[in-house]
This record gives C-alpha cells, structure tokens and sequence, in this order.
C-alpha cells in the first residue's frame, strides 16, 4: 500500500515538474528571460546570476584504482619440510577479478547535493560539506542528455567526469541548461 502512494507521489512530483519546465520552455521562446533567485551562501562573480537553488541526486562516471589483497593462502604442516605457506592462487585470481570489476568505469560518488544553476554554469555543494562548491561551467560542456522517463539529466565535459542529476528538477534545469547552453548538443532519450 505504501509502495503505491509513493509512486503516486513521484508521478505528481513529475507532472508538476513537467510542467514547469513547459511553462519555461514556453516563456524563453516567447522571448523571456530566466529569473534570477538568491543562492544563500554561494558567493557568486562579480556579473553571475542564479537562476535556481534545488536538491538533486548526483553522481560522476569514471574508472579509479581499486586495491585487492594479493598472497592468499594459508599454512601448511608438511612432514618433510615443515611448517610452510602455500599461496591459493585461485582466491588470488577472485580477488583481482573483483578489483578489476570494482574499478571499471561506473557511476561513483552517489550524493545529494545542492544544484545552484547560474550564467556561468552549475555549482554543486555535496550534503555533509557545507562550504564545498564544486564548479562545472557552461564553457566547458560538451553535451546534455536528458532522460525525462527517469529524471535524469547527464552532463558531459571537456575537462572532467561526466555528470549525473536525477530528481524532480531535472525537466527545468534541462531546459534552463539549453537555454544558456545554446550550442551544447542534446540527445533525449525518450525509450525508457
């Protein structure tokens, strides 16, 4: 039963966040503008505006190094030579199996995270770090791709990891990003 009211909650919060981003879309073709909001504790440059101030859900893609216990074995009592190690290279080979699994490239780095989107491009400020702002421009992105079926939004970037938001603002600032992205290519991805 409470499985259903959350899906019965998600499907409002996505309409209303459809919504709202059609309204938006509306509003810039029409020849409007974005409306700037505060963005407590943000300190911006001199000339960059915040347009919004939300919650999402992030990640970043990337492989890393992934350090596995090598030396597996175990003792033996031999009768003729003792007390010696016998390496398991079978559990060996599992390990570094799983280390290799571990470090391909993956969505990492889960967290909620304050999303201030601005003129000069995103700034993220992970929970548990009040004061970290991470910066990713609007210079530097090389493509959007939108996934309004899942709310997701994946940004890709010249310089790092791409970037991913799910949440119930991502159909606005999907639109808000082509807007002042404007020669950013964008792929939707409708078949979800």
């Amino acid at each position: 039963m409470r499985r259903r009211r959350d899906n019965a909650g998600e499907a409002a919060a996505r309409h209303e966040a459809e919504q709202a981003a059609s309204a938006l879309a509306l509003h810039l073709q029409a020849g409007g503008a974005l409306t700037p909001v505060p963005a407590p504790g943000l300190a911006l440059d001199p000339g960059e505006t915040a347009y919004a101030d939300t919650m999402c859900a992030t990640a970043r893609f990337y492989s890393t190094v992934v350090p596995y216990e090598q030396g597996a074995g175990y003792f033996e009592d031999h009768p003729t030579f003792g007390r010696q190690w016998v390496p398991n290279h079978r559990l060996d080979a599992r390990h570094r199996q799983q280390a290799e699994a571990a470090a391909q490239e993956q969505w990492r780095d889960h967290t909620p995270a304050r999303v201030v989107l601005t003129s000069v491009g995103l700034r993220l400020n992970p929970a548990g770090t009040p004061t970290a702002w991470l910066p990713f421009d609007h210079a530097l992105l090389t493509g959007i791709t939108v996934t309004p079926a899942r709310c997701e939004l994946v940004l890709s970037y010249s310089t790092c990891a791409p970037l991913l938001i799910s949440g119930p603002a991502v159909p606005w600032l999907s639109v808000a990003l082509r807007h002042l992205s404007p020669r950013t290519p964008v792929h939707e991805i409708t078949n979800m």
